[in-house]
């Protein structure tokens, strides 16, 4: 019977690339169903030998360590260097989205509560 092993919403597609080749290269038969045309699916990996199972969830778990070690790594070389992006420098790289963000917000907020501010005012 076949069995979800690996859920691919919101994954980037260099980590379902890896996760694809890990299965290949442990020569364990899989098969991929896609989100669809509007994205309603759940697209998943999927093993067909439920005996697999086990075993495949610990490859994942150990390649999921490794990837996120290297992550945490790079993070760490980049935050040394001085290269890390921080929330400032997020800001001067978009400034546009975040005037447009906070406009809306205050927008939002004045909305909700301006109604409530009139009537204790007056």
């Amino acid at each position: 019977m076949a069995v979800p092993i690996f859920n691919l919403r919101d994954v980037p597609d260099d980590e379902a690339d890896d996760i694809r080749q890990l299965l290949t290269e442990h020569r364990i038969e899989h098969y991929e169903t896609p989100a669809g045309r509007w994205g309603m699916s759940s697209p998943a990996l999927w093993i067909t030998n439920d005996g697999q199972r086990e075993h495949v969830k610990e490859l994942i778990a150990q390649y999921q360590q490794q990837r996120t070690l290297a992550a945490r790594q790079l993070y760490e070389d980049q935050k040394a260097q001085g290269q890390h992006l921080t929330l400032w420098g997020s800001v001067k790289l978009h400034p546009l989205r975040y005037v447009a963000a906070l406009l809306a917000i205050a927008f939002i907020m004045f909305v909700s509560v301006g109604p409530f501010l009139k009537w204790m005012g007056g």
